[in-house]
């Protein structure tokens, strides 16, 4: 935002030197970017952040400065004569997308004389860095600048039916914009029109048709309000950008644009003459200023900022900045309603940032002491540490990808495939447009440069979130997803979950059925579950995917959603000593149906083995000659160990029998 030192003095009497002046300002948020002399002038360039929108113009600034060194504001009055004529007898506005245009007002001024500014205007612009046009346009820039309100001016004879229409484009729409650039309209962009065409785009800037020339004598004043997502949404995918559409797409004060509207009106006819008609057009309705008033605890303060301050002082320094105390203080306490161009400070902490930033930071010791409270790890932290460091121990290394996808990315796997993916529609995002639903795809677009660049069987993995809804609120619309792929075999990712669900919580259990996803290989996917419940995914995929990205080795992929490991997380570990005595082995081999999972035989094994049983682990699995169809051969191995003893093997075979007989009657097993 650059000012001008003499146009701002207009305001505030500006006693102090240009380097006190522009300390002040950076010490309390508006940071010096530069100045220079310009014509006698001085242009002060200043950095204005996104939440303070009220900085925008002359007017806002002079606010700060007078708070700061305690002088006098002077705002101009805007005060207007009209003829008889009423503005509802000539024109009419009618807004059909309030959405995206809630408020507008029109003033239209008759028979001025269109020419150069006065200097005193055209010197003010040019300090500000703006080329002066005439004095019609001069002025909607002039007040712009002062304010911080957007204003545009028509040629009002040359709008068609004499009226104004605030619409959505319509598909195929075009309008030569006054850079005498034309622009392709779409359907989610505003537009001021008149009875048949677009005749400025809203907010961002106006159309040629309808600019001011040397011919006009008649002028509508447009001031508007414009919602900022819209105005951000059109300026970037039209690379068309605007000090009116900086300022939309930070919002304004709908409680100025009358004034706004006034003060334009009122150096117009300064100007170039003309009659100002009675009564502008209103269309939408301003709302009322109503905002909730915002409790400030003076204790608060000292713990925030590290310093006393006396609660009049406070008072003063908030009253100042044009808060409105709501009742009578107290010792303890009082309440402020914020003024309407300061929509920032709703919450205690920001009438505490103020205060500071008045008062001033460099009265805060670098010594003070600020109490600290020690802080416990939130639990999905918890839970992410632990996977990462199992995984980074078992030789996978994390990977950062994009949360944009393209089409044919996307669609290297797709386990939600009744859920259609977002996109956005942005000049910058033409062809990684959607949001993933799946952090897999991009794990293997990885894989396969590692492949390029010589590293092979690379295992990644990425914890990130993926999106199925616009809903940010609802968790369940944006879970935090965990993904890997690798080259190592299905069940050793099997096994790997196991030690994941493990580092969690010692006493879940991992299980898992056939899936359906369509990308893994025939009979080599699962749908995993923990303790029972909905968990992911994990299969090998089929050739017909990794031969869309040239991969070079077969992968096996696997994703699981982080939330139900939150659900189960046990923060304290309990300790388990290490036992003292031996463990001793069996193997069986038995013949199954085809039919009967390794999920059903370990659950057997574990009901019938007894208290001495210590694990049972998957060896093998076997089909083929010598194997009958429809049969197949599972080889498991199962460790018994106890806490107090070292075990004989008539304890040990008596717990095999026990197995190997529960197995044949429940599985119909039979050993081999």
């Amino acid at each position: 935002m650059i000012i001008s030192h003499n146009w701002l003095n207009e305001y505030v009497p500006l006693g102090m030197s240009i380097g006190e002046l522009t300390h002040r300002l950076t010490m309390s948020g508006l940071n010096l970017e530069s100045f220079e002399d310009v014509e006698g002038d001085t242009a002060i360039d200043l950095e204005v952040t996104s939440n303070r929108p009220d900085c925008l113009g002359h007017i806002g600034i002079a606010r700060e400065v007078s708070v700061l060194f305690d002088q006098p504001l002077t705002i101009p009055e805007a005060e207007v004569s009209t003829g008889a004529e009423k503005t509802a007898g000539v024109t009419s506005v009618e807004i059909e997308c309030p959405d995206l245009c809630p408020q507008y007002v029109a003033r239209v001024i008759k028979g001025v004389t269109v020419g150069p500014s006065p200097e005193w205007i055209q010197s003010r612009l040019r300090t500000v860095g703006i080329t002066p046009i005439n004095n019609i346009v001069d002025i909607t820039n002039y007040v712009l600048m002062e304010c911080g309100q957007p204003l545009h001016a028509f040629d009002f004879d040359k709008l068609d039916g004499k009226r104004i229409v605030v619409r959505r484009a319509r598909e195929g729409e075009k309008i030569e914009a006054i850079d005498h650039k034309t622009y392709p309209l779409t359907t989610d962009m505003c537009v001021i029109a008149d009875a048949k065409n677009p005749v400025a785009i809203g907010g961002v800037m106006g159309g040629a048709s309808t600019e001011i020339s040397n011919r006009t004598q008649n002028v509508l004043i447009e001031v508007a309000n414009f919602a900022p997502l819209s105005i951000r949404g059109t300026a970037r995918k039209l690379s068309l950008f605007s000090d009116s559409s900086y300022r939309f797409e930070r919002g304004i004060n709908e409680q100025q644009m009358l004034w706004a509207s006034n003060r334009c009106c009122e150096l117009i006819l300064a100007t170039s003459g003309g009659i100002l008609l009675d009564e502008p057009v209103i269309a939408g309705e301003i709302p009322k200023w109503e905002p909730d008033a915002v409790v400030l605890r003076f204790s608060q303060i000292a713990r925030l900022l590290g310093i006393n301050i006396l609660p009049r002082e406070c008072i003063r320094i908030l009253a100042n900045l044009g808060m409105t105390p709501v009742g009578e203080p107290s010792d303890e306490m009082a309440a402020f309603v914020a003024p309407p161009w300061r929509r920032d400070l709703t919450r205690e902490c920001d009438l505490i940032e103020e205060i500071g930033r008045i008062h001033g930071y460099d009265h805060v010791p670098e010594d003070v002491v600020i109490p600290v409270v020690a802080t416990v790890d939130a639990p999905r932290d918890v839970v992410r540490d632990r996977v990462s460091d199992v995984l980074t121990a078992a030789g996978y290394f994390e990977a950062v990808t994009m949360s944009f996808v393209s089409r044919e990315t996307y669609d290297l796997f797709t386990p939600r495939s009744n859920t259609e993916p977002l996109s956005v529609e942005h000049s910058s995002r033409k062809h990684e447009n959607i949001l993933r639903q799946s952090l897999i795809p991009s794990l293997l677009v990885s894989r396969r440069e590692n492949e390029r660049q010589g590293i092979f069987n690379a295992r990644l993995f990425e914890i990130a979130s993926v999106y199925l809804a616009a809903q940010p609120k609802d968790p369940s619309t944006q879970p935090t997803m965990l993904s890997l792929v690798t080259g190592d075999s299905f069940a050793t990712v099997r096994g790997l979950l196991d030690v994941i669900a493990g580092s969690i919580n010692a006493e879940v259990q991992v299980s898992a059925q056939p899936s359906s996803v369509p990308q893994f290989a025939a009979g080599r996917g699962a749908e995993v579950y923990l303790n029972g419940q909905p968990w992911g995914w994990l299969g090998e995929l089929d050739r017909s995917v990794t031969d869309q990205l040239d991969l070079r080795d077969a992968v096996t992929a696997c994703e699981l959603d982080m939330a139900p490991l939150i659900d189960v997380l046990e923060r304290t570990p309990q300790y388990v000593p290490l036992p003292q005595y031996p463990s001793m082995h069996r193997d069986l081999n038995f013949l199954l149906d085809d039919k009967v999972s390794w999920q059903e035989l370990e659950r057997i094994v574990q009901i019938s083995a007894g208290p001495l049983l210590e694990r049972v682990s998957f060896v093998d699995q076997y089909r083929g000659k010598q194997i009958p169809v429809g049969k197949k051969s599972y080889v498991l191995s199962i460790a018994y160990r106890s806490l107090d003893r070292t075990l004989t093997s008539e304890e040990v075979d008596t717990a095999q029998k026990t197995v190997v007989a529960a197995c044949e009657q429940q599985l119909g097993a039979i050993q081999r």
